[in-house]
């Protein structure tokens, strides 16, 4: 298998959620890059509940995930790669992360998933991750985070959504 940094891309969308997945997604994307002339692109979506208009302007003043986006852009500093950033809002944050890896003409779409489990102890990988398999027009890489060492328990959630 090649190595990652031999993989020629253009342009590689870095989902990111705010998790604790979100450097091994940067870091994974900077080492796939290294030394081409690609385009990262980190992207964070607001998910709109039906409430609001799609219009409002959520996003903005949300200093939350304005954060996401300044970490991963000083983890990519360290790799000593540019990162582009965008904050979308939408209704369903699969469907944009695909839609938005399309309209960029995207080569690969770079998710992290932590290892979480569901009550019961079943391990759960959530909505977005199959969504975004199964629906993007391009190579899809899932980084998942390794299990917590032996004795300790993983996190656990209703929904491990990796959902930027």
């Amino acid at each position: 298998m090649p190595e990652p940094s031999a993989l020629p891309v253009k342009r590689v969308v870095l989902g990111l959620n705010g998790g604790t997945a979100d450097p091994l997604v940067v870091g994974l994307g900077c080492r796939m890059v290294r030394g081409q002339q690609a385009r990262l692109i980190a992207l964070h979506v607001i998910e709109v509940d039906w409430s609001h208009d799609l219009s409002e302007d959520i996003s903005s003043g949300n200093e939350a995930a304005a954060a996401v986006l300044d970490r991963a852009e000083a983890e990519a500093e360290q790799f000593g790669e540019r990162l582009e950033t965008s904050l979308l809002q939408a209704r369903d944050v699969s469907a944009a992360i695909v839609d938005e890896a399309v309209e960029l003409g995207a080569d690969m779409i770079i998710l992290g998933l932590p290892y979480r489990t569901r009550f019961g102890g079943q391990f759960a990988i959530g909505r977005t991750v199959p969504y975004v398999l199964q629906n993007a027009p391009c190579k899809v890489v899932v980084a998942r985070q390794p299990m917590p060492p032996a004795g300790q328990r993983p996190s656990r959630s209703l929904e491990a959504d990796t959902a930027p």
